[in-house]
């Protein structure tokens, strides 16, 4: 499927529901401390909508919220944060995250970026590096991670990206954030 990507404004009130709906179901899995409630899930996507950000979707045949994407200018417009990334359950795997990133790669080099970077946090241990000490050499862990249970790290290595770091225990004893960039230019 190649999807429709448009900017998403904050006065498209059915694609802001959309879209709500999308990030609850989309991280409930993967992170479900991140945007539990759709009010909470609401109020990132509204958060899209500053003046540092971008927020693009992909629509699909129907004009249907595909999947969200969003973008967030850090250092003076040198690196942008990807933040965040959710296909629907229904149409993964066809095309659409990559499609996503590579659309935001596009609007942040258009804007001077050089480097595009992530966090991708394991709440739900699905690597090598939940539910273990990371201390007192963590990026030593990080070199020898794999993936156990469908983490999307491999995903966004497949897109460019590569591991730059770990912050042990973010998301709680055991719940690390894996840094992942890549060079624009």
């Amino acid at each position: 499927m190649q999807p429709t990507i448009i900017d998403l404004t904050a006065d498209q009130t059915d694609l802001i529901d959309q879209t709500a709906v999308l990030v609850v179901d989309g991280f409930r899995d993967f992170a479900p401390k991140a945007w539990p409630t759709l009010d909470d899930a609401r109020a990132e996507v509204h958060e899209s909508f500053a003046e540092d950000r971008i927020s693009r979707v992909a629509l699909d045949d129907h004009g249907r919220v595909a999947g969200w994407i969003g973008g967030i200018d850090q250092y003076d417009g040198y690196t942008w944060e990807l933040h965040p990334l959710v296909v629907r359950a229904d149409l993964r795997r066809r095309g659409i995250g990559r499609a996503l990133v590579a659309d935001l790669e596009a609007q942040v080099r258009a804007r001077g970026a050089v480097t595009l970077y992530l966090g991708t946090d394991d709440e739900t241990n699905r690597t090598s590096l939940a539910g273990v000490d990371l201390y007192p050499d963590p990026l030593a862990r990080l070199a020898q991670i794999q993936n156990r249970r469908g983490h999307p790290f491999t995903f966004y290595q497949q897109c460019g990206f590569v591991l730059v770091g770990v912050i042990p225990d973010a998301n709680g004893i055991g719940n690390p954030d894996i840094l992942m960039a890549k060079r624009l230019i």
